[in-house]
């Protein structure tokens, strides 16, 4: 996905009040910062200059251009002079798009020596925004308020992040997720309002049976098996067994079948992601290991045990990140290490984790599965890379939904794992091991995540804000009893505004 595709308006308030001279200069101002917003390495998405807006029927017409314009994911904007808020409550009362209230100036110093009330009257943004921000805060419009210089790598950073999540959320916008299958039997937290989700995300979740995947599995040419068995080969490290004359060749051979099978049921649905259950495998000979991991190293998101809510955060989280170095992926907090001086968690699951975190080659090996009854799976092995990353997992909680996120620092493995036949990764949750573990526990975190390399609760919490949901963050500072009281008081703030 090219993030260029998608279009993020600059739109700049005035007013007629100052006279045309003035605002050909607020024009060329205005063109000026968005052609450099748009060239900034911080921001993926192209900025779009639009003409300066002055009156109430231009913030209208531009707000309503913005909701209907397939390509424009959201608005910046910015008051280079007084632009009295009145006008702009129609315009914002019908705005769809995510919006980011740029406060800034033109020029970064105050010339000391020239300046005079005409550059006074010109550069007002340092009050023109307090009521612009009134107007918002007054409409409860949520919004993002970056400050600061233009110029400034901060500011760029800040918008840049904003960007990646609003593409994300634009994704989100008529997605289709596909379960094979139900949830995994008595389990709580992968259910969910599957309807409620639709209206408040817009991507909608339906059911389709194993029988109907596993009838374009069958339709798989040898041909196509063949290959994909070669780009196997040159992709990844096949073990013995695996390899033509080898005594698991013909495993290799099915899990070819139904990745090609998987691919073309997602393509011709048009789905972004899909969950499937080792519960209900009628009909395919293995469980989807290798498949699934290349369909997620592709963008593909992905829920295991029928966990819709954590495939579709795959997937926004995909798009959120892409084209930065790292990686994005579903996981699960799988055991512990307690060692006083060393305590981290070891992430992995029975298969399905995304190569786009691995670190080096993967190995591509076949090995018993003790639950699901079918035939051993081939299965992408590695481990991940260190760094910084995060967990962030989408929980209903009845009356709402809850983003949470943990920073975590993620380390190299002290030993081989030489018999762990799945793809893993090892983290040290921030605050520390027994308060980020216990902080996710009282947040009602679900054992399932999406783990991400290159996105930070910065990106986050502004897709949380544009989603409209609750946002819980578990990171450095973070202390216990501030989380309980923080819990508390959304639980009130959700109850007076259901």
């Amino acid at each position: 996905m090219d993030l260029k595709q998608f279009e993020i308006w600059f739109v700049t308030g005035s007013q007629h009040l100052y006279g045309p001279e003035t605002l050909k200069q607020v024009s060329e101002h205005a063109q000026t910062i968005a052609t450099s917003l748009n060239a900034a390495t911080q921001i993926p998405v192209t900025v779009l200059f639009k003409p300066i807006v002055t009156t109430p029927e231009e913030i209208y017409q531009v707000c309503q251009q913005a909701n209907t314009q397939k390509n424009c994911i959201g608005l910046i904007t910015w008051m280079h002079t007084f632009s009295p808020a009145k006008m702009w409550i129609n315009g914002l009362k019908i705005l769809q798009k995510p919006l980011l209230h740029l406060h800034t100036q033109f020029n970064r110093d105050i010339p000391w020596k020239d300046i005079d009330m005409d550059f006074m009257n010109l550069n007002q943004s340092a009050h023109g925004d307090r009521e612009a921000g009134f107007i918002m805060s007054r409409m409860r419009l949520n919004r993002k308020v970056v400050a600061g210089h233009w110029q400034d790598p901060e500011v760029l950073q800040q918008a840049g992040d904003w960007s990646r999540a609003a593409a994300g959320w634009h994704d989100w916008k008529g997605a289709k997720f596909v379960r094979f299958g139900d949830n995994m039997r008595y389990v709580a937290v992968t259910e969910g309002d599957k309807v409620e989700a639709e209206l408040k995300f817009g991507y909608s979740v339906n059911y389709h049976g194993i029988g109907d995947l596993v009838k374009v599995v069958n339709e798989t040419a040898d041909s196509d098996i063949d290959t994909l068995i070669k780009e196997y080969e040159d992709s990844y490290t096949l073990a013995d067994g695996l390899k033509k004359g080898g005594a698991q060749y013909q495993s290799l051979r099915e899990a070819a079948k139904i990745e090609i099978g998987l691919r073309r049921f997602l393509e011709a649905g048009n789905f972004k992601g899909f969950t499937d259950t080792f519960e209900d495998l009628h009909g395919l000979v293995q469980l989807p290991g290798i498949a699934t991991q290349r369909l997620m190293n592709d963008g593909y998101g992905f829920g295991a045990e029928g966990d819709w809510k954590t495939a579709a955060l795959v997937r926004a989280m995909k798009v959120m990140g892409n084209g930065l170095p790292g990686g994005n992926s579903f996981m699960e907090d799988y055991t512990y290490h307690f060692d006083p001086e060393n305590a981290m968690v070891l992430g992995s699951h029975m298969l399905e984790i995304c190569p786009s975190i691995a670190n080096g080659k993967p190995s591509c090996q076949v090995h018993p599965l003790g639950i699901g009854g079918k035939a051993d799976p081939v299965r992408l092995v590695f481990n991940s890379a260190a760094g910084p990353a995060i967990n962030a997992s989408v929980i209903d909680m009845g009356n709402r939904f809850r983003l949470l996120v943990n920073e975590v620092e993620a380390v190299a493995p002290e030993q081989d794992l030489p018999n762990l036949p799945v793809a893993r990764v090892l983290w040290k949750p921030y605050p520390d091991m027994k308060s980020g573990c216990a902080a996710w526990i009282l947040a009602g975190g679900a054992h399932h995540t999406c783990y991400s390399q290159n996105l930070t609760a910065a990106h986050m919490e502004d897709f949380a804000a544009m989603a409209g949901i609750e946002y819980v963050k578990i990171g450095r500072g973070s202390e216990l009893h501030q989380l309980k009281n923080e819990l508390r008081w959304n639980d009130l703030y959700y109850q007076i505004n259901k």
